[in-house]
């Protein structure tokens, strides 16, 4: 069995539904403090379980190089989410059948973060300083996980000059894909008032849906922008359209919708925003929003090169640079230094079954050894 391999089978064993705590951040400090690691939980929030302000358990580990050594930190998230039904075998029973190993987790991301702590076994201790930013809470709301940490990072002066994250970016094949950068998200709430009355007096009324229905047809063919060298065209999707009336005779005096928007660097969450109320007010309706994260790039160059060298160094390919799909935590961690993210194939990610190739966790972990060693090395 190899390195990588137990100590994955190890995170999988220890269930970690968002948000986690407890036993999954007890493997993972008892995986660190051998290396030589000073590890550091806390909790953070303290609402209602299912609310924005659960408590959620955060790690931050460092084994500190000589000084003025260069800082390279690895991040990822040990919250998973929730298995569903209908899997073959129990999802936090790790099983190996054939040449992978299942389990809830196995992707997105506990492999990763296995690869990553058997990487720094095989790196020198006065190599430079190497740190774990784990976080409990990036699978659900994120409101007390890497934002605390980094909250924690900065009130110690722990900035690292670089930082990985081991999100599950290939598609096809280990190595074929990395992200330097992520779309930002945005959700708006829409609400039309009107007055309710009955169908058949409908000059008594004001019925709200039509012109909910027309925000929602001016903002569906909206055009946000044409995307950019880096980025896609930015998409906004109707998610749902809610009008509590139960009565057939009655016209109702509410009509809401949410909307959620995808946007590239081209604009910013206020700008976006904006965009839709202007619409919405113009309707006579309102608009509240929320930010998830900002769009965010860190430009090609020496660090994308490090990672593309040493993934085509061991597999053969050199991984596209890419800024698809959705969010992660990158999207704080770019704040404190540029972070770039490199993992696991993604095609099992939040499935029923999902499982990580064995022989995949081996490569991840000499790449993800490679990586941190040429990036200290250059300091």
């Amino acid at each position: 069995m190899g390195v990588a391999q137990s100590f994955a089978e190890k995170l999988i064993a220890a269930p970690s539904v968002t948000p986690a705590r407890g036993l999954v951040f007890d493997v993972m400090e008892d995986l660190l403090a051998p290396l030589g690691f000073e590890v550091h939980r806390f909790i953070a929030g303290d609402g209602e379980d299912g609310s924005e302000d659960a408590p959620v358990e955060n790690l931050y580990a460092i084994r500190r190089g000589p000084e003025g050594s260069r800082h390279f930190a690895f991040a990822g998230h040990l919250d998973v989410v929730p298995p569903g039904e209908g899997w073959t075998a129990a999802p936090f029973a790790p099983e190996v059948r054939g040449e992978l190993l299942y389990g809830r987790g196995a992707v997105d991301m506990k492999g990763a973060i296995a690869a990553m702590v058997e990487a720094v076994g095989d790196i020198p201790e006065d190599a430079g300083t190497i740190s774990f930013i784990i976080t409990g809470d990036e699978e659900g709301h994120a409101q007390h996980g890497t934002r605390a940490l980094i909250d924690y990072m900065r009130s110690e002066g722990h900035a690292p000059d670089l930082c990985l994250v081991g999100e599950p970016t290939s598609v096809n094949q280990l190595g074929d894909m990395m992200k330097i950068g992520r779309r930002g998200s945005t959700i708006l709430w829409i609400d039309v008032e009107g007055s309710e009355g009955h169908v058949a007096y409908p000059h008594l009324a004001d019925n709200p849906i039509p012109r909910l229905v027309a925000i929602l047809a001016e903002l569906d063919a909206m055009v946000l922008d044409e995307g950019n060298d880096w980025f896609q065209p930015s998409n906004l999707e109707i998610l749902d359209l809610t009008v509590d009336n139960p009565a057939s005779n009655v016209i109702p005096h509410l009509a809401s919708a949410r909307v959620s928007i995808r946007f590239n660097s081209t604009h910013t969450g206020d700008e976006i925003g904006t965009k839709v109320r202007e619409v919405v007010e113009r309707h006579g309706g309102t608009a509240r929003q929320k930010i998830y994260g900002e769009a965010f790039l860190t430009p090609p160059g020496e660090f994308s090169e490090i990672i593309a060298n040493t993934v085509e160094q061991e597999t053969g390919i050199k991984p596209e640079a890419s800024t698809t799909g959705g969010t992660s935590d990158a999207r704080f961690l770019k704040d404190i230094c540029p972070v770039i993210e490199f993992g696991l194939c993604n095609a099992t990610m939040h499935k029923r079954d999902e499982a990580v190739a064995l022989a995949d966790l081996d490569t991840l972990s000499r790449i993800y050894a490679r990586i941190a060693t040429t990036v200290l090395q250059q300091g």
